[in-house]
């Protein structure tokens, strides 16, 4: 018997009860008290929960109006599900809560979700790290609000970097998020993505220009759960990445000698020039598997992502 007690902080996604995890749902199907924020959380999350399961509304309480339950947990050997928005690992105020239980002699496990930055870019179907466009996803939200950022966390300093970013918390002052970007080099036609309450029943999402960011916002009254995705990748194709080249090898698969040997040259070829030689015999894109990828050799034999090489995503 569990005479200790323990808290799972589960990530609930960005809000579509199927989008939970599997072990998500599980740990919300055995848990004896469900705490949830009704205010960040959709209700459907607590479909999964025991119909015999006390059920508590934290939007209303300060950490101090949590404890008692964490307390309670502990003395009589309760399991809680703790249910944040999206990924607990990202701006959920987990980090207090995992200290005060441990405090109490409560064991922890943390249950990751799926974040809102990953369901934006799945529902405009878009990848944000695309070959030789952006190959880095900065994930920072706009100084000056409630919670001070650290010295040297500035927008205008990330978006010197050029790659793709998802702008958290910033909705309100999308005019200052606007001036900041732009003042940190990004051109006025980058393409941004303005996503209200992805996966909810409610959703809106809406593409504009980085010039027409602010004007966007403020035209639909977006200020809160709202994101930004901002970058060339969300418009770009991109070049013919590496993964699934015919002259790409890993421990699942071989490459093809000419293919090999056409990477070989574009590795060394000056700048402009066909760097993946996608005009050579059996590498050009109309070899793309009909999935529409763009990514010629991921129908192939052991090319799927399971044959990844074990250093990372073969790009």
């Amino acid at each position: 018997m569990n005479t200790t007690g323990k808290v799972w902080f589960v990530g609930a996604g960005p809000g579509a009860a199927d989008l939970l995890t599997l072990r998500a749902a599980r740990v919300i199907a055995e848990a004896d008290v469900v705490i949830w924020a009704a205010s960040l959380v959709h209700a459907d999350v607590l479909t999964h929960a025991r119909p015999d399961a006390e059920i508590v509304d934290s939007s209303q309480l300060p950490i101090e109006g949590v404890r008692p339950l964490y307390e309670r947990a502990a003395a009589d050997g309760l399991t809680v599900a703790r249910i944040h928005s999206g990924d607990p690992a990202l701006w959920g105020a987990v980090q207090e809560q995992l200290d005060l239980c441990r405090a109490l002699g409560l064991a922890v496990e943390v249950v990751p979700g799926v974040s809102s930055f990953t369901a934006v870019a799945a529902l405009v179907g878009r990848e944000l790290t695309i070959p030789e466009v952006a190959q880095s996803v900065i994930l920072t939200r706009l100084e000056g609000g409630k919670t001070p950022m650290p010295p040297g966390e500035r927008v205008r300093e990330f978006a010197r970097h050029g790659t793709t970013m998802a702008l958290f918390l910033s909705a309100a002052r999308s005019g200052q998020a606007q001036a900041e970007l732009l003042a940190g080099g990004y051109p006025p036609e980058t393409p941004v993505v303005v996503a209200y309450q992805a996966t909810w029943p409610d959703e809106l999402v809406v593409r504009c220009t980085l010039g027409e960011l602010e004007a966007t916002v403020k035209a639909h009254k977006l200020w809160k759960h709202t994101l930004f995705l901002v970058g060339p990748a969300l418009a770009a194709t991109g070049t013919r990445s590496h993964l699934y080249h015919p002259g790409h090898f890993h421990t699942h698969r071989r490459a093809e000698p000419a293919a090999r040997a056409a990477l070989r040259r574009a590795r060394t070829a000056p700048p402009g020039a066909d760097r993946h030689g996608l005009d050579e015999p059996g590498v050009g894109r109309s070899g793309a598997d009909p999935g529409g990828d763009g990514r010629p050799g991921a129908d192939q034999p052991g090319a799927g992502r399971s044959g990844a090489d074990p250093g990372g995503d073969g790009r």
